[in-house]
């Protein structure tokens, strides 16, 4: 048994603190998650060291833009998920529990990550594919000796954390890459069946703020759901307001999937919108995603306008920067290379 951490008994039960769930679950249940047992009244990290998926990735296709360019990363994931997203692509293990892939998974330690990571030849290592906000004490040691070989780490992750325990994890993750899936409640009851975005937006904002992490945003944007240029217009000026104009934004193309399979792929030009709407409340890095659209994931000098890093899918075609600063002006740019 590995005995989790932030939890409390009450009673027969115990109190889950990891994520704003906070589950009181019962001898021998779980949480929403499926990896966080209560066991006799101790809470067991049900999937530590239990490793689903496993592949050497581009950096960009997390996506993560504007940290360490151009680079790989061992990218790892597990089991489980504290969302129920309707329109998820990893759904075969973010709805699974451990019990249900037992046969295909590999048990792997901190260590084993690490000299992994070494061998493919990747400089940092990412915690992604399920939710690894519910996987934290690995995450947390995995993360703490990729430091120690002096990788960098990136946390891929719907943001769904109470403040315990992102300072669980703080000082070991560089990026917080982080999903905001809309602006409202509605937004989140609809996708995600989570009751409101309030605990993502607090975490991206100490994330960046208290802990200094790199943050980029993901927002895939599904019709009739959180399109609308008001739902949009509050992501882009909460970013904005609250995580630096600087802070990359990335609208992605839905397609149809499970509980929207009716549904339409995102129109071109409502992602095009959501650009034009983000520059408008202020950011200067919109990206768009899942989609072939010419210089739609470049960035470009929000100053002087050159191309300062042109993108061809996950390739890096052109590259014009110094020291994170565009090389035909000297703007910084917020890129950490």
């Amino acid at each position: 048994m590995h005995v989790a951490e932030l939890w409390r008994r009450e009673g027969e039960r115990v109190r889950c603190s990891l994520c704003p769930w906070r589950c009181l679950i019962a001898d021998g249940s779980t949480g929403v998650c499926r990896v966080r047992r209560n066991s006799g009244g101790t809470l067991e990290a049900l999937t530590y060291g239990v490793v689903s998926s496993v592949a050497a990735d581009p950096i960009e296709k997390k996506p993560v833009f504007h940290y360490r360019p151009g680079t790989r990363v061992l990218s790892l994931g597990s089991v489980g998920c504290s969302m129920r997203c309707g329109h998820c692509q990893n759904w075969q293990i973010s709805r699974s529990g451990p019990e249900d892939l037992s046969r295909r998974t590999s048990r792997l330690s901190p260590d084993d990550v690490v000299a992994s990571a070494l061998e493919h030849g990747c400089p940092g290592v990412a915690f992604t594919y399920n939710e690894p906000v519910i996987w934290a004490e690995f995450v947390r040691d995995c993360a703490r000796a990729s430091h120690e070989a002096g990788l960098f780490t990136i946390m891929v992750t719907n943001g769904y954390i109470t403040t315990e325990g992102l300072d669980l994890l703080g000082k070991y993750i560089d990026v917080w890459r982080v999903d905001v899936k809309g602006a409202s409640e509605h937004a989140y009851r609809t996708l995600c069946k989570v009751p409101s975005p309030a605990p993502v937006f607090a975490a991206a904002a100490r994330a960046r703020h208290h802990w200094g992490m790199h943050v980029e945003v993901v927002t895939n944007v599904v019709p009739t759901v959180n399109d609308t240029a008001e739902e949009l217009r509050a992501i882009a000026s909460w970013i904005a307001d609250e995580l630096g104009p600087d802070t990359p934004w990335h609208v992605t193309r839905f397609f149809p999937y499970l509980d929207f399979a009716h549904l339409d792929p995102t129109p071109i030009r409502t992602l095009r919108e959501a650009r034009r709407i983000g520059a408008v409340e202020g950011l200067h890095f919109v990206f768009l995603g899942n989609v072939a659209d010419t210089g739609g994931e470049d960035t470009v000098c929000p100053s002087c306008g050159a191309h300062a890093i042109v993108r061809d899918g996950y390739t890096i075609m052109e590259r014009s920067t110094t020291g994170g600063s565009c090389a035909a002006c000297g703007r910084q740019l917020g890129i950490v290379e």
